[in-house]
């Protein structure tokens, strides 16, 4: 493996371990970004359920739209503070996986944010 990858994988184990912590019982809201698409996810660590997820490959987000922008990334973002609300999550703790809090990510969390949840 690189070193590029090995450092990616310690930074995401340490950014997970940290998120856990913090929780106290609240569930993290866990985000995957790859070239073409994102994907973000709700998971009470708690019971090991996913409560709801939500990415550009769903159904809902429209095949028109561009997938790898941050316009992409805050309707994202939007679509699952919708769905967690939906299922009575308010706060959750951002689990942004080893990538860092900037660009796509960053808009994401502003969208989930604006959407209504608390973190």
């Amino acid at each position: 493996m690189s070193r590029f990858s090995d450092a990616f994988r310690r930074r995401a184990k340490r950014i997970r371990h940290r998120a856990r912590i913090k929780s106290f019982g609240k569930p993290r809201l866990s985000v995957f970004r790859s070239e073409r698409h994102i994907y973000a996810q709700i998971i009470d660590d708690s019971f090991g359920k996913t409560l709801c997820s939500a990415s550009t490959m769903d159904k809902d987000f429209g095949e028109s739209d561009k997938t790898s922008n941050q316009d992409a990334a805050t309707k994202v973002g939007a679509m699952i503070a919708e769905r967690a609300l939906k299922t009575g999550v308010k706060e959750v703790v951002f689990d942004r996986g080893g990538c860092n809090y900037h660009g796509r990510v960053k808009a994401l969390a502003d969208g989930a944010r604006g959407g209504g949840l608390l973190f």
